[in-house]
C-alpha cells in the first residue's frame, strides 16, 4: 500500500468531490471496490452519454460504430475477451460530472466512464465499469483487474514509471468562492496572501497549493490551509465564511457552481490554473498499466471520435467543451518529476 500512498501525494485528480449533499458525503476514500458494472441499454453501434445523470448532462444518443482498423492494435487477450474493464475511482461518494451514482440509486454516471464507453464502441469491446476508492483504482489497474482508468487521472512524469497514458481532457484546477466575493485568482500566488484556502489531502491541487504556502511564508506572509472530511463540512465553512476558497478540479466545482446558481448559496469561479503548473498545461489521460500495449488503440480510438465529432458532442452534454484537446498523445509530456 505503501507505493499508492506515495503516488497519491504526488498527484490525484479525483479527490475533492463537489456534489451537493443529496450527492456527496465525504471526500476521504475508504478500502473495498464495487463489482458492480454500469448498466447500459445501449444497441450495438450506440452509445448514449449523461443517461440518469440527474440534470448533470443532456442525454445525447451517439452512432459510434466499431473501426476495425484500431480494434486490431488491441493486445490479443483484451480482444480475446470481449470486453474493456473501465475503472472509476469514485467511491465512496462520487464527484459528479466525473463520476457518481445516476438516478436511479445504483448505476454509475458521469462524463468519464460515458467516454470509456465511447472508446470501448469504438473498439468493438463490451464496456465494464468498475467502481474503486481512488487508491484501489490503481491496485486495479497494477493487478490487471482493470484494463484501464478513466477517472480524472493526471499525466504526470512519475506515474509513466509504472502507467501508460492515452491523453483526452485538459487538467485545470480552479479556485471557488462565494458568488459575494470580489477576490480573484489569475495565477500569482501573492493573491492568497492572508487568505484561508481549503483543499482534499494527498491531492496534486494540494502539492501546489502547500509550494505556494512556503513561498508564501518565506516572504513572511501567510496563507492558510485547511482540510475537512466531507463536503457538506467544506461547504458550511465557505458560505459561512470560515475559508475564503476551495481549490479542487474545475469540472467538480464547476458543476457544484451550476448545483447551488438559484440558491442562497451559490458560488463562482474565481479563477483557473493548469495542473501541471504555470509553465505546462496538464493533461488527464485514460491510464492502463506500462507495457499493457493499450496505450496505442486507446489515442487511437480517442483520435476517431475527435475526428468524427463524437468528442465534442460528449464534452458538450456534460457542459466540459471548455476541457476540450486538439488530439490525443501516447505519453505525452506530464508533471515533471522535479514538480511532483
Amino acid at each position: 500500500m505503501s507505493a499508492h500512498v506515495t503516488r497519491r501525494s504526488l498527484t490525484r485528480g479525483i479527490t475533492a468531490a463537489t456534489a451537493v449533499a443529496t450527492l456527496a458525503t465525504g471526500l476521504a476514500a475508504c478500502g473495498g471496490d464495487s463489482e458492480a458494472a454500469t448498466a447500459v441499454s445501449d444497441t450495438a453501434g450506440t452509445v448514449t452519454v449523461g443517461r440518469l445523470s440527474n440534470g448533470a448532462a443532456k442525454e445525447t444518443t451517439l452512432k459510434v460504430p466499431e473501426v476495425k482498423s484500431i480494434s486490431a492494435e488491441l493486445p490479443a487477450a483484451v480482444r480475446k475477451s470481449g470486453k474493456l474493464v473501465i475503472g472509476s475511482g469514485t467511491l465512496p461518494s462520487g464527484s459528479p460530472p466525473l463520476g457518481f451514482v445516476g438516478s436511479d440509486q445504483k448505476t454509475l454516471t458521469g462524463s468519464e466512464a460515458d467516454l470509456g464507453r465511447l472508446v470501448a464502441a469504438v473498439l468493438g469491446l463490451e464496456p465494464e465499469v468498475k467502481r474503486f476508492t481512488w487508491e484501489n483504482l490503481f491496485v486495479g489497474i497494477d493487478s490487471g483487474k482493470v484494463n484501464v482508468g478513466f477517472s480524472n487521472i493526471t499525466d504526470t512524469e512519475e506515474r509513466k514509471r509504472t502507467y501508460e497514458f492515452a491523453s483526452y481532457r485538459k487538467d485545470d484546477l480552479a479556485f471557488e468562492t462565494p458568488k459575494s466575493s470580489k477576490w480573484t485568482f489569475d495565477g500569482d500566488y501573492q493573491a492568497l496572501a492572508g487568505k484561508t484556502v481549503s483543499v482534499g489531502a494527498g491531492t496534486n491541487q494540494e502539492r501546489i497549493l502547500l509550494e505556494w504556502q512556503k513561498k508564501l511564508r518565506s516572504e513572511g506572509k501567510k496563507l492558510t490551509v485547511k482540510y475537512f472530511q466531507d463536503n457538506n463540512s467544506l461547504y458550511l465553512a465557505l458560505n459561512s465564511g470560515k475559508i475564503d476558497a476551495f481549490l479542487g478540479p474545475s469540472p467538480n466545482l464547476s458543476y457544484h457552481v451550476t448545483q447551488t446558481a438559484s440558491t442562497p448559496d451559490a458560488t463562482r469561479i474565481a479563477g483557473r490554473y493548469s495542473g501541471a503548473g504555470e509553465a505546462l498545461q496538464g493533461l488527464i489521460a485514460a491510464t492502463a498499466k506500462k507495457g499493457s500495449g493499450l496505450a496505442k488503440p486507446l489515442t487511437d480510438a480517442i483520435n476517431h471520435l475527435i475526428q468524427n465529432g463524437q468528442y465534442a458532442q460528449w464534452l458538450a452534454a456534460w457542459n466540459l467543451s471548455g476541457d476540450a484537446v486538439t488530439k490525443s498523445e501516447v505519453n505525452p509530456p506530464g508533471l515533471p518529476l522535479d514538480n511532483s
